[in-house]
């Protein structure tokens, strides 16, 4: 699966503001909300919440992978935002997250959200892309760094 066919310039943002768990889930389910006509932010936002209350979606060092199902006349959206600073997450090695890939794929096609999911973390577990995934400094590097990864 090539990220890029997910990942769009307007679904990234580089160095956002996070406090906490839910502000950047929020951050996460406005932007998806753009994209998505069949929900609304505070739909998403409650799916990935209870998602989050199934087990933690973050993956260790630094990398979390919120998702969740969404309507079947949707195309897979994903959301990547790079936070300012770490933020605590109940990742499985207990580490703060800074780097949240978010994936949203319409609930019809449960193959290609668990091929999608494999990807993105077969992306992140070379701690090179990590590494030049937290080097950026705007969005459209941030992007391009992905999508051409």
């Amino acid at each position: 699966m090539n990220l890029a066919n997910l990942l769009s310039p307007d679904c990234t943002v580089c160095a956002a503001p996070g406090n906490s768990k839910k502000n950047i889930l929020e951050q996460i389910s406005v932007l998806a909300a753009n994209k998505i006509s069949s929900a609304t932010a505070k739909e998403l936002l409650n799916n990935l919440i209870n998602r989050e209350k199934l087990s933690s979606t973050g993956i260790g060092n630094g990398i979390a992978i919120p998702h969740s199902k969404i309507n079947n006349n949707e195309q897979p959206i994903a959301v990547l935002i790079t936070t300012d600073t770490p933020i605590g997450f109940d990742a499985i090695d207990n580490k703060p997250v800074d780097i949240f890939f978010a994936l949203f794929v319409p609930e019809d096609r449960c193959q290609q959200h668990l091929e999608t999911l494999a990807s993105i973390a077969q992306y992140f577990a070379d701690k090179q892309n990590s590494k030049k995934v937290r080097r950026c400094t705007s969005a459209n590097e941030l992007y391009n760094t992905v999508a051409n990864g």
